[in-house]
């Protein structure tokens, strides 16, 4: 069974490429450009996982990490952020919201690669 991914990024760039990516690599993939639509489009859609920018335009990728983990039926749905926050502390606060994992910007396709296959159940 196709493994489904939503990717929250507001550039246009960088969500083209995480799509293209994916679609490459056999996935099926919703994006997603303002975070404003993430939990509706969570629950509807129902990803394996969700690969979630932090910074967003209207609402913090935190705050929405927070929102996605505080959902029962939406609790158990690994989270990957990918974000340009790479300061001290930054990891510690994104984990701390519910991200399984941390990839900084800018990302090589490689190590996404890894980083979502280890996250979803094989």
């Amino acid at each position: 069974m196709t493994k489904r991914i939503m990717v929250v990024e507001d550039n246009d760039l960088n969500r083209k490429l995480f799509c293209d990516v994916l679609k490459a690599n056999g996935f099926e993939v919703v994006p997603v450009a303002d975070g404003q639509n993430v939990l509706t489009t969570t629950r509807k859609f129902a990803p394996d996982l969700v690969i979630m920018d932090i910074q967003l335009p209207h609402v913090s990728g935190l705050d929405l990490i927070a929102q996605i983990k505080g959902d029962p039926a939406l609790a158990t749905t690994p989270v990957l952020a990918v974000t340009a926050y790479a300061g001290k502390g930054d990891e510690e606060r994104i984990r701390g919201a519910g991200a399984e994992d941390y990839l900084a910007k800018p990302v090589s396709i490689g190590p996404f690669m890894a980083a979502v296959r280890e996250l979803l159940p094989a």
